[in-house]
């Protein structure tokens, strides 16, 4: 692209054009190409001919044509440029893996605003495969968490594959009202009283009938769950335990960007093969700067009415993930009738069941309060770097030259 001449205007410094390609977003990646590491080089000619190297991820990217545009539209407006030319080149696989890295870093700390309380837990109960009882965990250690006293949200994150409604025993639609002089609606998420407690659930099987496929692509399925987090009144959390859909997918990743704080559980059972599918959920998590607290064994070994201990699905598989990905195991929980039982009656076997998986999600859940993830005390929570409070900081100092002058 040839820019107007201009001989009585030097041209710009390296530095200076370095400093427009900071305002050109790659509009996939959502950050500027400088911070992303895809400008190696510039070179500035003494007759002001500029010529920017730019790596893309890939050699064909679809966007080429747009970052094109844009670099050449903003640096030809520096009146010392008189020509900007654009050198291509494809990042290799380290390259592409480190951009990856900026772009999940950039997004955390950009993430949207929620109608998830700041001082609300958020434990994302993961796996990575179907099959292995994520769901059953999730609904249990929930309900366990709230019949201690607390206000817990469940938040069924599998889209396709919902189950919490009927684990959970609800069964009523959700209703949108507005609250609170709002401009919109908002979803007002199920109840019901557990013990001293309250458990708030949201889920599609509230919109839709249980038996109905959904067949959402990818970006339905996060513009979903985004929906869940900022148009759901969710009101005052202690907790937010969060089912999430098999794999590393959209979904995940949408949640890492909208609730960076959140700490997540993978699930697992007892076979080193699941440990090792399990293990990706863990990669996920680390790549998405989110914080994985503990491994769950589900399904661990049957113990019939003699006393007999089977070991139906092997066994070490939530030792070795643990110690794979440096995290705690938090509790074995074996494969008993009554966790099923309690699962298609609507009553989780945490609450008032008897027996070794009844007592394992209990003790998993005082675990979770005591020390892997402890309740919030609003007034220790330091809000000195937040938006209101700087205002009501500022506010108190006007108001205070208001008063003595």
């Amino acid at each position: 692209m040839t820019a107007t001449p201009a001989s009585t205007v030097p041209p710009p410094t390296v530095d200076d054009v370095m400093i427009v390609l900071g305002t050109v977003i790659d509009p996939e990646l959502g950050a500027d190409i400088v911070s992303l590491g895809m400008v190696p080089s510039v070179d500035v000619a003494p007759d002001g001919a500029v010529t920017v190297g730019i790596k893309l991820t890939i050699g064909g990217c679809p966007l080429r044509a747009d970052i094109k545009r844009e670099v050449e539209n903003r640096v030809s407006v520096h009146p010392g440029v008189t020509d900007v030319t654009i050198s291509w080149g494809e990042m290799n696989a380290d390259e592409r893996s480190e951009v990856m890295t900026k772009a999940r870093w950039n997004a955390r700390q950009n993430a949207p605003d929620t109608e998830v309380p700041l001082t609300c837990k958020v434990l994302a109960i993961a796996s990575g495969k179907g099959g292995v009882g994520k769901s059953s965990v999730t609904v249990n250690l929930a309900a366990a968490v709230a019949a201690a006293g607390h206000t817990v949200g469940v938040l069924d994150a599998d889209i396709w594959g919902f189950s919490v409604p009927r684990l959970l025993g609800i069964s009523e639609r959700m209703e949108a009202s507005k609250v609170d002089g709002a401009d919109k609606p908002k979803i007002i998420p199920n109840e019901r009283s557990v013990g001293d407690g309250l458990l708030k659930v949201v889920s599609t099987g509230f919109l839709v009938a249980e038996d109905t496929a959904l067949m959402w692509r990818g970006l339905m399925l996060t513009k979903a769950v985004e929906q869940f987090l900022r148009d759901v009144r969710w009101g005052e959390l202690d907790y937010l335990f969060i089912d999430m859909p098999p794999g590393t997918g959209d979904v995940q990743m949408g949640l890492a960007r909208m609730l960076p704080s959140t700490d997540l559980i993978v699930v697992t059972t007892p076979a080193l093969a699941a440990q090792k599918v399990a293990q990706r959920a863990a990669d996920m998590a680390q790549r998405s700067f989110l914080k994985v607290v503990g491994v769950i064994e589900n399904m661990s070994a049957f113990t019939c009415d003699h006393g007999e201990s089977y070991a139906l699905f092997g066994s070490g598989g939530g030792q070795a993930l643990a110690e794979a990905i440096d995290a705690p195991l938090l509790g074995h929980v074996p494969l008993e009738a009554s966790v099923a039982a309690g699962g298609d009656s609507g009553e989780p076997v945490s609450l008032d069941g008897s027996g070794a998986a009844a007592d394992a999600f209990r003790a998993i859940a005082a675990r979770i309060l005591t020390d892997i993830a402890p309740p919030s005390d609003p007034d220790a929570i330091d809000m000195a770097g937040c938006s209101a409070r700087l205002f009501d900081t500022v506010n108190a100092a006007f108001a205070e030259l208001d008063a003595n002058p």
